[in-house]
């Protein structure tokens, strides 16, 4: 017994100095678990779902708009957000008390976009209000590249560097891998990509620089910019061959239902992708998982992105969440 003690009271000191962390992000969440953090998380966002098992994580978040918390029409939850950032308020609410108890020593958050997260200004007046006062690491990628130095920046933040490190040149390992597949004589498809479809957004960020990189155009927006809203004419104009449907926070069974918006319109039926009937021309991705997280799978985004361009479907990861028309 008394050999067992100091074993005992090590693995306790060992347990109570483990670094305690928050993230108020989905896509940090999944960058933590890429570099061995996941038994450092102690708090996470409500959106937080991936990889499975993250149900018992103590839960911070909540939307404060209707529509975003309980899933109405594009339209009516663009008009609600727009509504609300015209007022200058938050779109969610952070659990202050929660956050308090928790006493974590890193908290992840971003300054990306108030739209799809807490913003970085509520996480810093509440993180200067701890009795503890917590690192604020903010993210804000605007390409895939900045995406794997956030790997190494969050491994630095939680001490995990090796693991972050291993883990940045696996996924850099895998993007050059398939730039391989395609080629660069051929001038690819013009590619929309809907982030959201009612009223069009085209999609930013690392998006069009992703979408340049597997062999198609999207002249509807350049890399590293927001993602912005679209007139119809701007679409017709740019006359895609591909489309790729992929809003913001849906999943699929969501985005099957901005499809059925989308048939409706005038312009729709106007696009090549649409008049010349080629078999999977038309993409549904799951976009809430895939495209518009900025952490790891933004790699299987782009695999599958490269396949779908060049048919390739052996670069297509097995499980990716996409349906064709």
């Amino acid at each position: 017994m008394l050999n067992d003690e100091p074993a005992r009271t090590n693995d306790a000191s060992r347990y109570s100095l483990r670094m305690r962390v928050v993230s108020l992000l989905p896509s940090a969440t999944e960058l933590l678990i890429a570099v061995g953090g996941r038994d450092l998380l102690v708090g996470r966002s409500h959106e937080c779902d991936f990889p499975l098992g993250l149900q018992g994580v103590p839960t911070l978040t909540r939307a404060r708009t209707h529509g975003l918390a309980h899933g109405s029409s594009s339209s009516a939850i663009d008009a609600e957000v727009s509504a609300a950032l015209a007022t200058g308020a938050s779109l969610y609410e952070l659990d202050e008390t929660l956050l308090a108890q928790l006493e974590p020593d890193v908290i992840i958050t971003q300054n990306l976009c108030e739209v799809c997260s807490i913003d970085l200004r509520t996480v810093e007046r509440v993180a200067n209000t701890l009795k503890k006062k917590p690192r604020v690491l903010s993210l804000d990628p605007k390409s895939v590249f900045d995406v794997f130095d956030d790997l190494l920046r969050v491994g630095d933040a939680v001490g995990r560097p090796a693991q972050a490190e291993a883990a940045m040149v696996h996924l850099r390992a895998r993007y050059w891998s398939a730039i391989d597949f395609v080629n660069p004589f051929i001038s690819g498809p013009e590619t929309l990509f809907l982030e959201w479809a009612d009223p069009p957004f085209v999609g930013g960020h690392w998006t069009p620089a992703l979408i340049a990189a597997a062999g198609a155009r999207h002249s509807l927006n350049v890399a590293g910019a927001k993602s912005r809203r679209v007139a119809p004419e701007e679409i017709l104009e740019a006359a895609p061959e591909r489309v790729i449907i992929c809003p913001c926070g849906f999943d699929l069974a969501r985005v099957r239902e901005d499809l059925a918006q989308l048939e409706k319109t005038r312009w729709w039926p106007l696009l090549p992708a649409v008049l010349d009937r080629k078999p999977g021309a038309i993409a549904l991705v799951d976009g809430n998982q895939m495209f518009n997280r900025p952490g790891p799978r933004l790699v299987d985004a782009f695999e599958w992105l490269v396949g779908w361009i060049n048919d390739r479907d052996e670069l297509i990861p097995p499980t990716f969440p996409v349906e064709y028309l």
